[in-house]
């Protein structure tokens, strides 16, 4: 009789283990009909964005506040955190009315930009959340993102499952969300050169191939630098502009890849000499180079003329500059102004910008 007892009440536990665990995932369903955001943007560990122009993108997390496009190239993190950002906080604002669903879906065929979001989910997600085990990757919703309304103040955007369209904006927000959601993976890389504190520079090197004399090095010292010209170890130099030469590498970012410009433009540009040639190590050994090179307003003038050296018209705000022999970015003067000085400039005499 006990036994049979023990049988029923365990007979009992599962039926309505198993209730609860319908109503937990009945629950999750309908909540999910009805949120169109990501509520734990957290548990986000990859997204994937893809284009009509045949362009895609994955941003892959690495760590908490550090995401890889494509996984090669560090992401910038400011966008990272408006995407996410906009997949967390966007809402419903309306259905698509009836009668124009047939058009939308057509347009979105042609023109949308399909989004993939991977979250870390448990497998056994049980009693509202309460208990929960086993977390893997999963695919949990894909959005089809598409044009800006008319007011431009919300975009058409389609979520797989669903059956129409809606019409979806940021609550407080004016603008529509469609530049947001980008496939093209340049758009997506970090701009960053060096982010280096001074206690993590070991040595600094500017090299002027036209001048040479005018080149320096800044070496570590213990706790302070040298500072070298010429060979030569300078008994007395300017330490204020030295130090502020060195906090300069601290979010040091290039302006934006020369991809934008024409290739011949660019190409024609960077063909030469370098202007100067920066070196920057840190302190376990690691390198960045980067040469620079004068942009003209008009390369197709410049290399017809029979001596480019006489040809200076040029840009009076950037520059390129190629990193580490592998990509071609532009530069602005104003971010260099402190470090693109000739040696005499550290000495204490007047600022000269060698770069121009």
């Amino acid at each position: 009789m006990k036994k049979k007892n023990i049988v029923l009440i365990a007979l009992a536990a599962v039926v309505v283990l198993l209730a609860v665990v319908v109503a937990v995932r009945g629950s999750r369903k309908s909540t999910f009909k009805q949120n169109y955001h990501v509520e734990d943007v957290s548990s986000i560990t990859r997204i994937f964005l893809a284009d009509k122009q045949e362009q895609e993108v994955t941003l892959s997390k690495v760590a908490d506040s550090l995401w890889m496009v494509n996984g090669k190239w560090e992401a910038s993190q400011p966008m990272v955190d408006l995407l996410l950002e906009t997949l967390n906080t966007m809402r419903i604002r309306q259905q698509v009315n009836r009668n124009a669903v047939p058009t939308m879906i057509n347009d979105l065929a042609s023109r949308a930009i399909k989004v993939e979001v991977y979250q870390r989910v448990p497998r056994i997600n049980w009693f509202g959340g309460r208990l929960r085990l086993l977390p893997h990757e999963k695919l949990t919703v894909t959005y089809f993102v598409g044009r800006e309304t008319p007011d431009q103040m919300a975009s058409v955007m389609f979520r797989e499952g669903d059956k129409v369209p809606y019409i979806i904006h940021i609550p407080g927000f004016r603008g529509f969300l469609t530049p947001r959601f980008i496939a093209d993976p340049l758009k997506w890389r970090s701009h960053s050169i060096v982010n280096l504190d001074v206690h993590d520079i070991e040595r600094v090197e500017l090299q002027i191939p036209g001048a040479p004399d005018d080149g320096y090095v800044v070496q570590r010292n213990g706790e302070g630098f040298d500072f070298l010209y010429a060979g030569q170890k300078a008994a007395v130099f300017d330490t204020a502009r030295v130090a502020q030469m060195l906090s300069s590498f601290t979010f040091l970012n290039f302006d934006e890849f020369a991809a934008i410009v024409p290739n011949s433009f660019a190409d024609s540009c960077v063909s030469g000499t370098p202007r100067t040639v920066l070196k920057v190590t840190d302190i376990a050994g690691i390198t960045t180079t980067l040469r620079t090179f004068i942009k003209y307003d008009n390369p197709d003038d410049w290399m017809a003329m029979p001596d480019p050296e006489l040809y200076e018209t040029f840009d009076l705000d950037r520059l390129y500059a190629i990193i580490d022999q592998r990509d071609t970015v532009l530069i602005q003067y104003f971010i260099f102004d402190n470090i693109l000085q000739p040696a005499s400039y550290f000495l204490g005499q007047d600022k000269r910008l060698i770069a121009r």
